[in-house]
């Protein structure tokens, strides 16, 4: 048993001021693999103190000795690459294979985009030749308060942390309770690379706790969290009171919309895109819309996929799907799949229980359902499991109507090969990101959303200048350096 109960704060591993135990749960098999300690108002606020404590040095630091410490951190990080993939692995069942190659590297890959995106950031700019003597100075805001969720969690830890630092600012992150130990190691590695005291915090907590404390603190600033919509519309009731800033990254739904003319690879990478992670990514592509002189097709194919694959435990190598995180999100798709069946989809792929061979542990069948409408409950809701729906339409209007009428705007997918049709789907899908043909979105380009998926910018120069922000001055010498 893994034994973590102490947090991070003030540049030291320090005791909880009540000792509240929490088990961490291997998916894999159900049982406890560690315990951690649930943070109380007294640690957020010696965290906080200590943040607020350190935040004028901080922020008045030369903004190339804060891009040295990043530096730093992705060489630790790179070096306790195989702890951090054991950790997420262990603690929210994503399979080790999949763990190293996608979950940690996902930090990796945002540490160096924000180090490209650090050199365009201009911290006293002009106004403009209009205004010869005033500046914009962009500034850090304060203490942060970041909350974190446990499907991609140094994706989501790298996306708050690192821009946080090189904007100025000083923080307190609450992980996941869920999937808290990755977020140690990373504490362990900011330690490492000889971040000052105070700058970097770490305290676990649930939401209900921690994450409340955070959210009206009147010395937190600015709120940056990850998770569910519901969760959201929570935190920005209870910052309100304190006129925080308050930065949402939440749910989707994304509609992947399969033309007639897409390339013959499409069903198949929007099936695996789908179940990837087991299904648990807010920009998944879970409602596949497919045009219908190909929708027949297109459901053979996506069935023919399902088949190939395989689930088994995240300690187990090679290339498989894992368990669900928990009880509770097992319970839940369960309900969900259940639900497609009785409002009338066509399963025709997976279903309710877990998978042929497993007795323990949170597996999900991958499941797919065609002859859905976007009434039904599983076109409605985030199932965040290995579950696709998909759904036909008739033409390009009718697609983005479709699309479009959900309550979310994260990510939509597009497959053609008309340019032209693709640009007009780009330009009238409501979402923050649109990928199409199966092109990832380029290094340093914005994640975030609309609508209930939360209005956040995260990654690249948007990213760093969520943390800043913009004072207007008038009379400045230009003739001093």
């Amino acid at each position: 048993m893994i034994e973590k109960r102490e947090f991070y704060i003030n540049g030291a591993w320090v005791s909880p001021s009540v000792a509240r135990d929490c088990e961490v749960i291997d998916p894999s098999n159900e049982e406890a693999c560690a315990v951690i300690s649930l943070g109380s108002s007294q640690d957020t606020d010696k965290a906080v103190a200590a943040a607020k404590a350190a935040f004028d040095s901080w922020s008045t630091t030369d903004p190339e000795v804060r891009l040295g410490y990043v530096k730093k951190i992705r060489e630790i990080y790179a070096e306790r690459a195989e702890d951090m993939a054991q950790a997420i692995s262990l603690e929210m069942g994503a399979p080790i294979a999949m763990s190293r190659a996608s979950q940690v590297t996902s930090g990796t890959w945002h540490i160096d985009n924000f180090i490209t995106a650090f050199k365009d950031i201009e911290f006293i700019r002009p106004l403009g030749p209009h205004a010869p003597n005033d500046r914009i100075a962009m500034e850090p805001i304060g203490v942060v308060g970041l909350i974190t969720p446990w499907n991609w969690p140094m994706n989501q830890v790298t996306l708050k942390v690192i821009p946080a630092l090189l904007a100025g600012c000083t923080m307190v992150l609450k992980p996941s309770e869920v999937a808290p130990l990755s977020s140690i190691v990373f504490a362990e590695i900011v330690h490492a690379a000889g971040v000052p005291a105070g700058v970097f915090n770490l305290v676990n907590g649930d939401g209900v706790g921690v994450g409340t404390d955070l959210s009206t603190h009147k010395d937190v600033e600015m709120i940056s969290f990850t998770g569910s919509a519901r969760a959201g519309a929570a935190i920005s009731k209870a910052a309100a009171d304190t006129f925080k800033r308050v930065c949402l990254e939440l749910g989707g739904k994304g509609a992947n919309v399969i033309f007639a003319d897409a390339d013959a690879k499409a069903v198949e990478r929007g099936v695996r895109h789908c179940f990837n992670n087991t299904g648990q990514s807010c920009n998944a592509p879970t409602r596949m819309l497919v045009e219908r002189p190909v929708y027949d097709q297109a459901v053979e194919k996506a069935i023919e996929v399902a088949a190939t694959v395989k689930v088994g435990s995240s300690h187990e190598d090679g290339n498989h799907i894992g368990p669900v995180v928990s009880a509770a999100q097992f319970d839940k798709i369960q309900g969900l799949i259940q639900k497609g069946i009785d409002e009338g989809a066509r399963l025709v792929a997976g279903g309710t229980g877990r998978p042929e061979g497993f007795n323990r542990g949170y597996f999900v069948r991958p499941t797919i359902f065609a002859d859905v409408t976007n009434d039904m409950t599983i076109a409605r809701e985030e199932i965040f499991g290995p579950v696709l729906s998909i759904i036909p339409f008739d033409n390009e209007e009718h697609a983005v109507e479709i699309a479009n009428d959900t309550i979310y705007g994260l990510t939509n997918y597009v497959q053609s090969q008309d340019g032209a049709r693709r640009n007009r789907m780009a330009r009238r899908l409501r979402s923050g990101m649109v990928e199409m043909n199966g092109k990832s979105r380029g290094a340093g380009a914005p994640f975030g959303g609309v609508k209930a998926s939360g209005r956040a910018r995260e990654g690249g120069v948007w990213g760093i200048e969520e943390f800043l922000e913009a004072k207007a001055i008038s009379g400045w010498d230009s003739d001093v350096n």
